[in-house]
């Protein structure tokens, strides 16, 4: 049997590697999925620059998401 939720990238939080221009523009985005990491194209409402780390909100195809910024509650404890 095949976990859909190992395939499916939404809600996985990753990096863009090239950065998205908002309506202008895709960019991609970095996510662990099915044991290994893969690049999608990304898209967003605004700009965000490479590095940052975003939430996949939604699919546009099997290769293209819909992203938004996010910060890992995580990583924000470890900055205090």
């Amino acid at each position: 049997m095949t976990d859909t939720a190992d395939h499916s990238p939404i809600g996985l939080a990753g990096r863009i590697t090239t950065a998205t221009r908002g309506a202008d523009g895709a960019g991609e985005v970095e996510l662990r999925i099915r044991g290994g990491t893969e690049t999608f194209l990304a898209r967003s409402m605004d700009p965000l620059p490479v590095g940052a780390p975003v939430i996949v909100l939604s699919t546009l195809g099997p290769r293209t998401v819909v992203v938004s910024p996010w910060a890992d509650p995580v990583e924000s404890l470890l900055e205090l």
